[in-house]
């Protein structure tokens, strides 16, 4: 009896769809113990593609499922043509024939929030630098190491006309060697090629901080803006972002007898959900009480003019600093270390995953005392010593 073979779909999370092929009757296959109807592709569709990209993602996966259908039809119903080295070869030349660019997709469809829109930039420029078009096959390490120049050196789309910074292509690539790494899991490339990728390094970045000195002026200061100036300091004495501070509300603002108060919330950026105690002064900052569901900052906006608003009120309190919004994390940070406050404390207060990512302020605190062991000369002729 001549084996049938059929594509079928089945649902599986986030709105897809796995393709797999049924048998009738049952096949043998190399290690199983017993005969199987099912072999799972690997390809994903999605089950209500919402515009014309995603539907063309699927018309173009659903076109090779049919293609790897009629082989694996033909291997079975015709087995003399074939042996079993020729079938396996067969197999890996199907994968090589798969389109790197919509795996990619199928990876970047899993991640949320901020996560998400970084895996959407980085498809752009895959796109861009492929024309939209990457089987497995074309995929080696001259190819890699190509598309690690191209980052480097092309123009950002949004500006147009500057290079994409050294960070922003640093995390661009390492989504496109995420990707490679996980190819090579699923047994997509026969290689681990992201082990053979150099990275992109990351460059240090500038993070602007103010000193106690320089807080305390700023407090001091009256602020075009009383809801900014608020929520600016709030940010320095509790390291909370802008986005975490904008959506505060009072049913997560709690106090605990014997404990003092604390903030459980979860962080816009990492989905995440925080537990942060906050000292008595910062909970002073949040004004009167209100019902849980009110917002603590209402009427807080944050956008490019307040910006201009944050740098008036530092020149207004003599401080000649660029200051944005993001300053006060950072000044919580580079103070609390200043203070003795461990890092990886600092790392857990931040909310950060990695502590790799803290580790950047205990050099800016390191740097801070190099400049201060310079600023005492003593006058005395050093060739007596």
């Amino acid at each position: 009896m001549a084996t049938k073979v059929t594509l079928r779909q089945k649902p599986i999370s986030k709105g897809r769809k796995s393709l797999y092929l049924d048998f009738y009757p049952p096949i043998t296959v190399a290690g199983l113990d017993k005969p199987t109807r099912r072999e799972f592709l690997g390809l994903y569709i999605i089950d209500n593609p919402k515009n014309p990209l995603e539907k063309l993602g699927n018309k173009e996966t659903l076109l090779v499922a049919e293609q790897i259908r009629q082989k694996r039809e033909n291997e079975l119903t015709k087995p003399e043509v074939y042996n079993a080295f020729e079938i396996e070869q067969l197999k890996a030349k199907e994968k090589g024939e798969l389109s790197f660019i919509a795996y990619f997709e199928q990876l970047m469809e899993k991640r949320i929030g901020k996560n998400y829109d970084v895996w959407f930039s980085s498809l752009f420029y895959l796109k861009e630098f492929t024309k939209g078009s990457l089987k497995f096959i074309d995929l080696n390490e001259k190819f890699c190491n190509d598309y690690r120049e191209y980052l480097l050196k092309t123009k950002s789309r949004r500006t147009g006309t500057t290079n994409l910074s050294q960070n922003t292509a640093h995390s661009y690539f390492n989504k496109f060697k995420a990707t490679v790494k996980q190819a090579f899991k699923d047994s997509l490339i026969p290689i681990d090629l992201n082990g053979k990728i150099e990275p992109i390094k990351e460059a240090d970045s500038n993070r602007l901080f103010l000193s106690m000195e320089e807080l305390n002026q700023l407090a001091k200061t009256d602020c075009p803006n009383p809801i900014l100036k608020q929520a600016s300091l709030f940010s320095a004495l509790t390291g909370l972002r802008f986005s975490d501070i904008e959506k505060l509300t009072w049913s997560e603002v709690v106090y605990k007898n014997g404990q003092g108060y604390f903030i459980y919330f979860q962080q816009k950026k990492t989905k995440s959900n925080e537990y942060l105690p906050i000292s008595e002064q910062a909970y002073t900052l949040l004004g009167t009480r209100k019902e849980a569901n009110h917002q603590v900052f209402e009427g807080l906006v944050y956008s490019a003019h307040q910006n201009t608003v944050l740098l008036k009120w530092a020149m207004t309190a003599g401080i000649q600093k660029h200051l944005t919004f993001h300053s006060f994390r950072h000044t919580y940070a580079v103070l609390q270390l200043q203070a003795g406050t461990d890092i990886y404390t600092i790392s857990k207060m931040l909310g950060h995953r990695e502590l790799k990512t803290t580790q950047v302020y205990a050099k800016i605190v390191d740097e801070t005392k190099r400049k201060a062991t310079d600023k005492i000369i003593l006058n005395f002729n050093q060739n007596e010593y």
